[in-house]
């Protein structure tokens, strides 16, 4: 499954492709569902295969190279055209989930823009193609847990996993440095860094502010009719946050989650030499780009202390150049100051809703809908791993917890409102303010909606992954959001559907985003 270090495509002699067709992602494994019980539905409304079609793409490469390697923007083009013209001209619902949300956001750039770069279809394409695009689980501004994952090869559960067999993961029993192994093959994928938090520390906050620190992470389960109580920000809850950021994506110990930036002591790391590496690493059967950092750089990185979103790009960069430097060639992570400004009709872009326009589509309608109620990672504490062989330097420090049920610290990890991946920020902000109205990245006017499902757990065995689930794959199950896709697949619009539905505080915390729309 590793791709070229240098090129981010296929290695010399190896091909692996997507599967095509509705068999594609049905089902992940049997049993385990993915698409197969929303296309059961659509297939009792009448949908079949002439006039459904499922856009399998390889989700390891860059979003454009898909359309180097496999042509798969031009399948989705032609299909989609296909569609409309065999179909009495009806436009087309779009139900993209998770990274499919960045990829159709880039495939709408690219259809409408000119041969070579884009594929040609002209400025009215979207409009005359697309009825509604209904983004299910959408990381519009990215996820921190992709952060964890591309630093320390972590998130929660397996830096947990190594609490309860420490070394297991990570050292030579039965010969395998597993979490190199897979730190090895991810950081070959391209498309791991489409989500790489986006609009640095405007959105995600600074070293003392964040948006979104008023969540209360309780754990008990709220009764349907107490979501909007169990979100308040009551005293109670807040005075326990009120030395906490967000913004902190990485601090390296909870003392300096804690510490107000006027008392953060600071060395920058940038520029900082690397310098030979005391361990062995002639043993090792997996190199990462760590074994080239030495104990000079690795000490520049924890003397930093904290890490906002603008600085952990640089720390990424810092510790993974050549990642990095593939990923730069195919995406960005800024907020425009000019969207004329030539530069934004490069394909690095068309994936960063906050360097890009909507299509010129004033009739499309374009929804976010995801789960909320469900403590997803937002930020996290960190610790220097003890040096020996071939080991990745740091790990999530799984000993730092709140201490009191309200705190969202629990095993080194900060945890925010959303679906157990996306965090609500990231899912509702665009469709929330950054879209809402006539706005620059907007301009002209696409009516957004905002449809939340709050989570309930399954009630028993015979619910198997529920029927209310509000978790980032499960979600596909969940018989409400179920409908709104079934009533406009069938002709309904957001209005139709009631407008908005909203449990979270994503309108409060979208106007404490400053931002020029």
């Amino acid at each position: 499954m590793s791709l070229d270090n240098e090129t981010g495509l296929d290695r010399p002699g190896i091909r692996v492709r997507p599967v095509s067709g509705l068999v594609a992602a049905d089902y992940f494994a049997p049993g385990y569902f993915v698409w197969a019980v929303l296309i059961a539905n659509l297939a009792r409304i009448g949908y079949e295969e002439k006039n459904m079609y499922m856009a399998a793409y390889d989700w390891r490469i860059s979003f454009q190279n898909t359309e180097v390697r496999d042509r798969s923007l031009s399948r989705i083009k032609s299909n989609i055209e296909l569609m409309v013209a065999t179909n009495g001209g009806k436009k087309v619902v779009v139900i993209p989930h998770s990274m499919g949300v960045l990829y159709f956001l880039h495939f709408m750039k690219w259809v409408e823009a000119p041969a070579p770069m884009g594929g040609g279809g002209g400025s009215d394409w979207c409009a005359k193609h697309i009825k509604a695009v209904m983004n299910i689980g959408g990381p519009f501004l990215g996820v921190p847990k992709s952060v964890a994952g591309l630093f320390s090869i972590e998130a929660r559960d397996i830096a947990v996993a190594r609490t309860f067999a420490p070394g297991f993961l990570e050292k030579d029993v039965f010969g395998l440095q597993t979490l190199q192994h897979l730190m090895r093959m991810t950081r070959t994928w391209d498309s791991t860094m489409s989500m790489i938090p986006k609009g640095g520390d405007t959105i995600w906050g600074s070293l003392d502010w964040s948006p979104d620190v008023s969540y209360n992470c309780s754990v008990k389960k709220r009764k349907n009719n107490d979501t909007h109580n169990a979100f308040q920000n009551d005293k109670e809850s807040l005075g326990l946050m009120k030395n906490i950021s967000y913004g902190r994506l990485i601090s390296f110990g909870k003392d300096i989650a804690e510490l107000h930036s006027s008392k953060l002591e600071r060395l920058d790391f940038r520029g900082a030499l690397k310098g030979r590496n005391l361990a062995n690493t002639s043993n090792c059967d997996v190199w990462t780009e760590y074994h080239d950092m030495g104990v000079e750089g690795i000490k520049a990185v924890t003397d930093y202390k904290a890490y906002t979103a603008d600085s952990v790009l640089d720390l990424l960069h810092f510790v993974a150049p050549k990642m990095m430097k593939r990923g730069d060639a195919h995406f960005s992570y800024g907020i425009a100051d000019d969207l004329d400004d030539e530069k934004y009709k490069h394909y690095k872009y068309w994936s960063n809703p906050l360097e890009t326009t909507l299509p010129n589509a004033p009739d499309m309608e374009i929804y976010s809908m995801y789960g909320v109620g469900i403590p997803t990672e937002r930020a996290y504490v960190y610790k220097l791993t003890p040096q020996s062989e071939c080991y990745i330097p740091f790990q999530i420090d799984t000993s730092a917890n709140g201490g009191n049920e309200y705190s969202c610290l629990r095993d080194g990890v900060y945890s925010s409102d959303g679906d157990e991946t996306v965090p609500v920020l990231s899912a509702g902000f665009m469709c929330a303010k950054g879209w809402r109205g006539r706005t620059r990245f907007n301009p002209s006017g696409i009516r957004t909606f905002i449809r939340e499902y709050d989570h309930a757990p399954p009630a028993n065995l015979l619910e198997g992954r529920g029927t209310q689930s509000g978790a980032h794959v499960d979600i596909l199950g969940n018989f409400a959001l179920l409908e709104d896709i079934i009533r406009v697949a069938a002709g309904a619009s957001g209005e139709d559907l009631g407008g908005d539905r909203v449990h979270s505080e994503i309108f409060k915390w979208s106007e404490k985003i400053i931002l020029d729309l």
